[in-house]
């Protein structure tokens, strides 16, 4: 055979054999645009679950009970009990709320303890009615 043809047989061959070699072998499942079109798409998966979340605390179903209950305020009293004021009608309701338990400590008129508070030297700043300083000396936890 004469060189001048067995270079187009090379040729030939060659390129056979490389077709044959790159069809044996898929392109790689982990490129980087996959990487990134896979992160894309977790991102938005994500985002709509937040976004659902923040819609349904928003502008869905609230647990009232026809506007007669209302919460005035609440203060920690340690790390699982706190005290809760509670609007119901005409009467303001002090709650002790713990972990397994809710109790009614005091009741009294709608604003009382606003108008005695206000009423107080020094309030506040932290002091206390006398009811509840009586009831917290009952309970052997007072100062």
């Amino acid at each position: 055979m004469k060189p001048a043809r067995a270079l187009p047989c090379l040729a030939l061959g060659w390129m056979a054999a490389t077709a044959h070699a790159s069809a044996a072998l898929p392109p790689s499942p982990m490129s980087f645009s996959v990487l990134v079109q896979v992160l894309f798409g977790l991102a938005l998966v994500v985002a709509a679950i937040v976004a659902t979340g923040w819609l349904l605390r928003r502008f869905g179903p609230t647990q009232s009970a026809g506007g007669l209950l209302r919460v005035v305020g609440g203060v920690m009293v340690g790390p699982r009990e706190r005290l809760v004021v509670v609007e119901v009608g005409e009467q303001w309701l002090i709650v002790g709320v713990a972990a397994g338990s809710v109790n009614l400590l005091h009741s009294l008129p709608k604003g009382a303890g606003a108008a005695s508070a206000a009423a107080q030297p020094g309030a506040g700043g932290g002091a206390e009615p006398a009811w509840l300083k009586r009831l917290l000396a009952g309970n052997g936890q007072g100062r």
